[in-house]
């Protein structure tokens, strides 16, 4: 039986349902899964690359890579990324080869997830909460189904606009004083925060501010029912989850390890079955 090892590298992972995804993908494909956390959380002098190349070290097949190391993970791979993928600046597979290479699968799977939901739906003006690894893949997505305008902001200076340097067309940064005005003129609203995770409760918008928007996506999936997504349910707002992305994410994941292609609606009846409370 053909072997995948991989793990996952992040910060608050222990609840994460990607070992179980990969798991039941695996067992379909007569793949032997070894699957290993590696929770940062609480970690003094982290090293990510070389944790990276012990990894490699032990023969790993790859790794998959969450918060907060997305553009480390791309820096890791320099010239390794996959063209389509450099320009995002953000990396969340590392596949040890060799040769090395390094996919987004948050940008893929945003994409995917889009068109099994929305169709042909075009994004409009979005309203983007947060500029970390998650944001720019985010953002490359949104700008390649055909938003016209991305207004995003962060709490952290200059991160916004570095992301709106690097992306260009219709994204462009913002002050957190000016995120009311942003989410008051926009047609779908993006949840690109920790908020709404365990460990971080809470959200990115007012909630009287929440009604006017026709469609909401939040990038977190532990919970997936979140404060924000109730409170856009509770306003009508059509939404994709968190654990849609995830979804498509592990889809796109399994197939980067294993060259393997997959029956999407199969595949996604059986990934249903993780999902969070």
């Amino acid at each position: 039986m053909t072997r995948l090892t991989a793990g996952l590298i992040g910060s608050h992972i222990q609840k994460t349902r990607l070992p179980r995804a990969l798991g039941l993908l695996c067992d379909e494909a007569g793949i032997d899964l070894a699957f290993e956390l590696i929770d940062t959380d609480g970690l003094t002098g982290f090293d990510f690359n070389a944790t990276v190349d012990a990894l490699v070290q032990r023969n790993w097949s790859g790794v998959t890579v969450t918060h907060p190391y997305k553009t480390q993970a791309a820096h890791y791979a320099g010239e390794s990324l996959l063209p389509e993928i450099a320009r995002l600046g953000a990396s969340n597979t590392l596949v040890f080869g060799p040769p090395l290479k390094a996919h987004n699968t948050d940008f893929t799977g945003f994409m995917s997830a889009w068109r099994t939901v929305m169709g042909d739906r075009l994004p409009g003006h979005v309203a983007m909460a947060g500029a970390g690894g998650v944001a720019r893949a985010l953002a490359f997505a949104l700008a390649e189904l055909g938003a016209t305008r991305i207004s995003i902001w962060d709490v952290e200076p200059g991160k916004a606009q570095q992301l709106a340097d690097d992306c260009g067309g219709p994204v462009g940064a913002i002050s957190p004083a000016r995120a009311n005005g942003a989410i008051g003129a926009a047609d779908g609203l993006v949840n690109a925060t920790a908020l709404g995770m365990a460990h971080a409760p809470g959200m990115a918008f007012d909630a009287d501010r929440i009604g006017p928007q026709g469609w909401a996506f939040d990038a977190v999936y532990t919970p997936t029912n979140t404060q924000f997504l109730t409170s856009c349910r509770a306003a009508g707002v059509e939404y994709l989850t968190g654990f849609d992305l995830f979804c498509h994410m592990a889809l796109g994941s399994f197939e980067a390890y294993t060259g393997i292609a997959v029956d999407k609606p199969s595949a996604l009846r059986k990934l249903a079955e993780l999902r969070p409370d």
